[in-house]
């Protein structure tokens, strides 16, 4: 039998996301972009990122602790090459940074063809995919990756997490195409945390493979999770080390100490970013078979892959696409009634009006 979600206004959603950061004393320009990002996590069906994870980190890690510092202000950092600019991001909220960081990107990438911004002392800015997902509905090619709060996986071979999940994530401008962006965004652990905390609220077990206990023993119970592994074994590891070296590069914290502020002791415990986009046109190269424009030629070649009895196979974006669809069919963002639930946890503590279920229809 499949779940049953409820149909919660959108601005009735954002008002409780947004009061709930603004009651932990961020900006109104803040709570709105903590806001915005959550509502469309959750209308691509992003469960494991939507308001109830953002607000559930920063209260663990971000305000609550030393690892987010509402109201703090971006300093540009100087950067000899104008297509490179590099943030000091002061520990502000990581949506308002990320979304800040992927628009400033997209402006120089017109100028230049290709921007990028680094972002030193950040704090963790959730799903990627929908930063990219943005920017490749406005016809640019991007990618970001991004440390995590906290080592939680442990790297192929060994017994101690000194990985973060550490996520990559590229948007591509396929909305002509195949009729929305192809977003292919993953953490490079089997699951990310947030997964696990969605399945034990759900009383439902992990895969195999992708998490130990605090034994180093493998457990599918995700209440008894306690350490991540990487997806793929060295593959895995490997993606998740490039967020770590990049990482290393910008200025980022020793990952072990990261977010963990009784033992950083002087040394940094702060996240990076990095963002890249790719204007389309300067990966032109003008020779397209038969005729073909750019998009055309996109358009055949993502056929082609999907042709030859592949024509089940699905594409990264159409899920996420097809619960946005939904979404917008249904007039809402869609929660199950634990969720609502946990929102109302969220309510009672920034003196907002509780939700009721009664009050919503069920989605269809």
């Amino acid at each position: 039998m499949s779940e049953i979600f409820y149909v919660v206004p959108e601005t009735l959603h954002n008002d409780l996301v947004a009061a709930a950061y603004r009651h932990r004393g961020y900006s109104a320009d803040e709570s709105v972009a903590g806001a915005r990002f959550c509502a469309e996590a959750t209308r691509h069906g992003i469960r494991t990122h939507n308001g109830l994870k953002a607000l559930h980190l920063d209260h663990l890690f971000g305000s609550g602790a030393q690892g987010c510092r509402p109201n703090a202000t971006i300093e540009v950092k100087p950067s000899r090459f104008p297509s490179a600019q590099i943030w000091n991001a002061n520990r502000k909220l990581g949506q308002a940074t990320a979304y800040a960081a992927m628009d400033t990107a997209m402006k120089l990438a017109d100028q230049y063809g290709v921007g990028t911004v680094s972002v030193d002392n950040a704090f963790h800015y959730l799903w990627g995919g929908g930063y990219v997902m943005d920017a490749a509905k406005k016809g640019y090619l991007a990618y970001t990756n991004c440390t995590a709060a906290l080592a939680e996986v442990v790297p192929f071979g060994g017994k101690f997490p000194t990985l973060g999940t550490n996520p990559h994530s590229w948007g591509f401008p396929t909305t002509e195409s195949v009729g929305y962006p192809i977003v292919i965004d993953w953490a490079t652990s089997v699951v990310a945390m947030g997964r696990v905390q969605q399945l034990a609220r759900e009383g439902k077990s992990l895969p195999p493979d992708a998490a130990v206990d605090e034994n180093g023993v493998m457990t599918t119970d995700p209440t008894k999770a306690k350490y991540l592994l990487p997806f793929g074994a060295h593959k895995g590891y490997g993606l998740s080390l490039i967020n770590e070296i990049v990482a290393g590069f910008i200025g980022g914290s020793l990952p072990t100490i990261r977010n963990r502020w009784d033992k950083a002791a002087g040394d940094k415990g702060t996240c990076c970013f990095f963002f890249q986009v790719i204007h389309p046109d300067a990966l032109n190269a003008g020779d397209f078979a038969k005729g073909r424009g750019q998009q055309a030629n996109v358009k055949a070649v993502i056929a082609d892959i999907l042709g030859h009895g592949n024509e089940k196979c699905m594409l990264p974006g159409q899920l996420e696409a097809t619960a946005a669809a939904r979404s917008a069919r249904n007039g809402g963002l869609l929660f199950s009634e634990a969720e609502i639930k946990a929102f109302n946890e969220i309510a009672a503590e920034c003196h907002q009006p509780a939700w009721k279920l009664s009050d919503f229809k069920v989605a269809v």
